[in-house]
């Protein structure tokens, strides 16, 4: 081979490398999620709610999303299938009526296979009788869970423990709240400060579930002096492995049901940042978004237009 040759052969050669890299980026540019709505209890707004989780998400520019919403609540939901293996994950924005049997069925089977999922704030609420889906979230309020759903989770002398004492779901009024990592080196949490002001949410407590294969990612707690307030140190981000599924679960993000944009817990940086995180690790296994330098400290919230 004379070197003219083998000059054009190798130029030829790396252009082909750099053609089907170049797709395979192209490829990998967008993860595909599928963001489910359209019923919430009388305490949420699901249009405020779903509207800002898609926003969020297409603002961090590693997502193709694709908001499902349901038939009303006491509509027909026979035709309600999606085709789960078209996404990478599923962001669940749901408090609402039961899915048809084969639905629940094929979302299971979605999971168990390797499918990731998002939960927020009272999607967690939903389905107490579904049992497949309360392994999925670990932990959930409301909806009549009580001690025979599964234990409470606490954060105490840095580890989880598992605490069958009676109590349902409570949570105090709105406030500001610092979060506490427990799992610093997760890939979700790696390299957020240890501690940071939440802004103006509900502090979900007491969530009861069978909590396997759960790891506590953050914690908060609130003073008992304030009503509802426990004193533990709750947990309110979270991973669960279902199957060969990986499961995002925040509790943060109440929307009441007369509220509009702007919302606090809405715009809360820290909040936007670990929900773009989590749903990326449920649905690739691993985290490539840089902490934003706008991110809360733990003096100072931060809310983000």
């Amino acid at each position: 081979m004379n070197r003219a040759f083998r000059f054009r052969f190798v130029t030829l050669s790396c252009m082909l490398v750099t053609l089907l890299s170049g797709r395979s980026a192209v490829g990998q540019e967008k993860i595909d999620v599928l963001l489910i709505t359209g019923q919430s209890s009388k305490y949420h707004n699901w249009q405020v709610q779903s509207t800002a989780f898609e926003r969020i998400l297409k603002d961090a520019g590693l997502f193709e999303v694709k908001t499902l919403t349901t038939p009303a609540s006491g509509e027909d939901m026979s035709g309600f299938d999606p085709v789960w293996s078209d996404y990478d994950a599923v962001l669940l924005d749901y408090e609402g009526d039961d899915w048809p049997d084969a639905t629940k069925k094929s979302f299971d089977e979605y999971m168990k296979q390797g499918g990731g999922l998002v939960v927020v704030h009272a999607t967690n609420n939903a389905f107490p009788q579904w049992q497949a889906f309360l392994e999925m979230t670990g932990l959930g309020g409301w909806g009549g869970r009580t001690e025979e759903w599964g234990p409470k989770v606490r954060w105490r002398d840095g580890k989880t423990v598992l605490d069958m004492s009676s109590g349902t779901a409570v949570h105090p009024s709105r406030h500001d709240f610092p979060v506490v990592s427990r799992a610093p080196d997760h890939p979700i949490m790696k390299g957020l400060p240890s501690m940071w002001m939440h802004a103006n949410d509900e502090l979900y407590s007491q969530l009861r579930g069978p909590a396997n294969d759960l790891t506590v990612l953050a914690t908060a707690s609130a003073v008992t002096s304030m009503r509802n307030g426990t004193g533990e140190n709750e947990p309110i981000l979270m991973t669960i492995q279902y199957g060969k599924g990986r499961v995002f679960h925040t509790t943060l993000a109440h929307v009441g049901p007369n509220q509009a944009e702007p919302v606090d817990s809405l715009q809360c940086v820290g909040f936007i940042t670990t929900l773009q995180r989590g749903t990326e690790w449920a649905a690739t296994g691993t985290v490539t978004q840089k902490v934003p330098e706008d991110f809360p400290t733990a003096d100072h919230t931060s809310l983000r237009q």
